[in-house]
């Protein structure tokens, strides 16, 4: 936040990032006199002037224009220091700014509440390679001592213009509410059009303060990613200050994801959902690369903007996404991560699936189960409903994955499971009462106010989901069926033909998480991967489902009736009880 002839800080829509590359404000007079405090300020005048709001009655008759606000900024400097009674009569125009002590005040709390508003991120850069190696250090010099600055300068400059000290202290998070530490990092890229991202910087570290409640430009996901015959770097430019890298561990594979800082705060979340890959993980050539928020219009590469390329010459995927605001969700990054991690696992022989898998300790038995279903159709909310109806049934639960992960065939015939996230994307609406309220402390939450509202917080960890667990159930979640004497909660299937019948079916009752509605059918309730390589896929299926059987895995589908109204929570409930008898049968 110093003045500095390069960039220190960026205003995006409702979001701030500070750079930071030098030694950060230490004083409030640092703080009030900084090109980024005068600049907000300038912003909230703006704001009020729009309203005609009566507490721009601080300037008198001036017009607060830039000279005006200077001297404004000076008196704030002056203030958190002296009391008012001193600075009365003996600075240029304090007296017309405090004539109204209580007016300023309303002033200044404003300033303060309007700050807040924003989404506040740092960015710790250094062309050296130290602060990652100091990261608890280097974020309590950042991100710790910002927040106690912008507390102290408010109460300060408070306390000196009422004469009053504050009753009941509330420690909000004034000062940015995540940070990431982002190097310079040499990463073994393809030649060519690949090296225009060698210098986005790889973030190493991430610091957040949860409940982190953001807003993102959309919540929805339309459209299709499609797999397309060019390489969409060779249509797009970069401008490596305008993005950083999350290089994230999915399942086994790689995936540098350069996200446009407009997107920032999305970019940032994926640290509750993807492992950060370590510095030996970047000795290796990534499988893939994301490019989210590139200016380019894409249409001239396919029939939609969310893209991808397998460069078989090059062995990894690529793919690309517009930066605008209707490609504004999170769903956007996460999906597309998962189709390039699908797409290389059909390529080395595993079966994708898009679903939930855990491991589940009963008194007497342990059991891995696999639920496969489309977005929306119940499989977290299952899960939950049974963590919290046995829980004095169930000895433990370990998640392995809960959305997308892969399948292999044993030398012995057995069947293997594996997960990509470490992190879950739920929806508020269709958790369990309370969850959410007892999660807050490590939880991102988007669009709260708005229908499609998500949490994303870790649910396992990476040495889980990459073991390797065998699979004793598959089921498909069946979210739009009513339950009655020819359709049980749990049906399990006769042959191989009749479950790929309904898993490639894929039939969901849509639950608004897409611009889907009604009954949709997706091929193996999976548009990401198995569609856009249907011919690998369909032989891939065929040699699985053939193996589920010939393993003595019980396949079937599961009614959680999540689709139909007035069953959203007790659909999941009584298919989770279900579960359970079956569970405690064996």
């Amino acid at each position: 936040m110093q003045n500095r002839e390069d960039k220190t800080f960026e205003i995006l829509g409702n979001k701030v990032i500070i750079d930071l590359r030098g030694r950060l404000c230490e004083t409030p007079e640092e703080l009030l006199q900084s090109s980024l405090f005068r600049h907000l300020l300038s912003i909230a005048v703006e704001r009020l002037s729009e309203k005609q709001s009566p507490l721009l009655g601080i300037f008198g008759n001036r017009k607060p224009d830039r000279k005006v606000l200077d001297k404004f900024s000076d008196l704030l400097s002056l203030l958190s220091k002296v009391p008012a009674d001193l600075l009365q009569g003996k600075i240029e125009q304090a007296d017309e700014f405090i004539n109204d002590r209580d007016l300023l005040n309303d002033f200044i709390e404003f300033l303060y509440n309007f700050w807040r508003t924003y989404d506040r991120f740092i960015v710790l850069n250094s062309e050296n390679d130290v602060l990652d190696k100091r990261p608890y250090r280097t974020f309590n010099e950042s991100i710790e001592n910002l927040t106690h600055l912008v507390r102290k300068t408010y109460r300060e400059i408070q306390k000196n213009l009422t004469g009053k000290v504050p009753r009941v202290y509330r420690q909000v998070t004034a000062g940015a509410e995540a940070a990431a530490i982002a190097l310079p990092k040499e990463v073994p890229l393809p030649g060519g059009e690949y090296q225009k991202l060698k210098n986005i910087p790889v973030v190493r570290q991430i610091l957040l303060n949860p409940p982190l409640i953001l807003n993102p430009p959309t919540n929805k996901r339309g459209g299709k990613f499609e797999k397309i015959s060019r390489n969409p770097l060779e249509i797009i430019t970069i401008t490596p200050g305008d993005f950083l890298c999350y290089p994230a561990k999915v399942g086994p594979l790689i995936v540098m994801v350069y996200f446009h800082n407009r997107f920032l705060e999305l970019g940032i979340s994926l640290c509750n959902l993807f492992e950060i890959a370590e510095d030996e993980d970047l000795e290796r050539k990534p499988d893939a690369l994301y490019v989210y928020g590139c200016n380019e219009d894409l249409s001239s590469l396919g029939n939609y903007q969310t893209v991808f390329f397998d460069d078989e010459k090059n062995g990894v995927l690529i793919a690309a996404c517009p930066n605008r605001d209707e490609f504004g969700y999170f769903g956007y990054l996460k999906k597309m991560v998962l189709t390039l991690h699908n797409a290389r696992m059909m390529k080395e022989g595993r079966m994708p699936y898009h679903g939930a898998l855990v491991k589940i300790a009963m008194k007497n038995t342990e059991k891995t189960v696999l639920f496969i279903g489309d977005t929306g159709a119940g499989k977290s909310e299952s899960l939950e409903a049974f963590r919290l109806i046995g829980k004095d049934r169930i000895r433990y639960m370990t998640i392995i994955a809960d959305d997308m992960g892969s399948l292999e065939i044993s030398p012995d015939g057995e069947i293997i499971g594996y997960g990509t996230e470490i992190g879950a994307f739920l929806r508020l609406d269709d958790l369990q009462e309370g969850y959410a309220l007892g999660q807050i402390d490590r939880a991102i939450i988007m669009s709260p106010s708005q229908v499609n509202a998500r949490i994303i917080l870790p649910v396992t960890t990476f040495k889980e989901l990459i073991r390797g667990t065998k699979i004793d159930y598959i089921f498909y979640a069946n979210n739009y069926e009513i339950v009655d004497d020819d359709h049980p909660i749990i049906e399990r299937f006769d042959s191989p033909e009749e479950a790929i019948a309904v898993f490639e079916a894929g039939a969901v009752m849509s639950k608004g998480t897409t611009t889907s509605t009604g009954i949709v059918h997706s091929y193996y309730a999976n548009v990401f991967g198995p569609p856009q390589y249907r011919e690998l896929h369909d032989q891939i299926a065929k040699q699985y489902f053939d193996a589920f059987f010939k393993a003595g895995v019980f396949v079937g589908q599961f009614r959680t009736r999540l689709g139909i109204s007035g069953f959203e929570r007790t659909g999941p409930e009584e298919a989770a009880k279900a579960l359970l008898d079956v569970l405690d049968r064996e």
